[in-house]
């Protein structure tokens, strides 16, 4: 099964592999090692401000000559000045996520930008055929950080997806692996957009507390939270249990928020507070135990997914 197919043509890459564009993860140093290896790194403009993003886009473009892109979600403040930035600065690919992908997507392409746009239900994938993206991400609910409401699994939501329109399809949530790659192409992804894995690898720009907080994870160690603000999948820790105690005494969604507050997820992954940050990570985290470089990530993938492929193709 090749790797060779409409997601590599359409953002000139050599394996139909993108990193998550992660709050606190997905800084120039991740997206470009990514790049490098042949896959679409994206730096993560949610947690940056519009001249921290400015600066990653240029230190990204010094450390690749290969396409990278850039994550925006739109419910963030100031997207007129990320857009400004982003077409000024030449970036070639943008993904789009948490808002109407008619917003932005042509102004987008009148600059020569290929875009996509994040999903959890095929009613949105298709909304997103109807505004004109280049390809659509399906995330399922396994993903870590902010989620759909749907709680459709990823292995669920790509056939109705694929089903559902014709553009080039990515799979997300729970993909970090080759084995988990080649299940998603099987069932009609032409591409994967992996986070957890490559928030836990030496380049990206989470604390090291955080990521060996995450390699001794378990198997349920993770849950979908917050579903009365924006649903988010956070790992357990004090505050969790907080939000956790909340949350079963029905606290409304004022309560929620006040408890949340601003910069927890900051607190959590990027300054590596344990106790009172917001640890956002995917439901596959317990299958990392090491922080990994890049590089080594993705000969790991690519090397598996050549492997079980050969061997599908024996038995056809």
């Amino acid at each position: 099964m090749s790797l060779m197919n409409r997601i590599c043509e359409l953002f000139g890459i050599r394996y139909p592999i993108i990193a998550g564009g992660m709050v606190w993860c997905s800084g120039w140093r991740l997206a470009s090692a990514v790049s490098n290896c042949g896959g679409l790194g994206l730096i993560g403009a949610g947690s940056m401000h519009p001249e921290t993003l400015q600066e990653h886009i240029r230190k990204c473009k010094e450390a690749t000559d290969r396409p990278f892109g850039v994550n925006v979600p739109l419910l963030y403040p100031e997207p007129e000045t990320i857009m400004r930035i982003i077409t000024e600065e030449k970036v070639p690919v943008v993904f789009t996520s948490a808002g109407n992908p008619k917003t932005w997507t042509g102004f987008l392409h009148e600059h020569g930008i290929k875009v996509a746009h994040v999903v959890s239900s095929s009613k949105f994938a298709r909304k997103c055929e109807e505004a004109g993206v280049d390809a659509v991400v399906a995330e399922g609910f396994e993903a870590g950080g902010h989620n759909g409401r749907e709680e459709t699994t990823t292995m669920c939501l790509i056939p109705q997806v694929h089903g559902s329109v014709g553009l080039p399809l990515i799979a997300a949530g729970g993909i970090g692996s080759g084995a988990t790659m080649l299940a998603a192409m099987v069932l009609g992804a032409e591409g994967v957009q992996i986070g957890t894995r490559f928030a836990l690898t030496e380049e990206s720009s989470a604390s090291e507390g955080f990521k060996r907080f995450c390699t001794g994870l378990g198997e349920g160690d993770t849950f979908l939270m917050l579903k009365k603000i924006s649903p988010t999948r956070l790992a357990r820790n004090p505050f969790f249990e907080q939000v956790s105690e909340a949350e079963s005494r029905g606290a409304g969604r004022e309560e929620l928020a006040e408890l949340l507050g601003r910069g927890r997820a900051k607190k959590g992954i990027f300054e590596g507070d344990l106790e009172n940050g917001e640890l956002e990570i995917g439901q596959n985290v317990s299958q990392f135990k090491e922080i990994l470089s890049v590089s080594a990530v993705m000969e790991n993938i690519v090397g598996e997914y050549n492997r079980l492929a050969a061997g599908l193709e024996r038995l056809g």
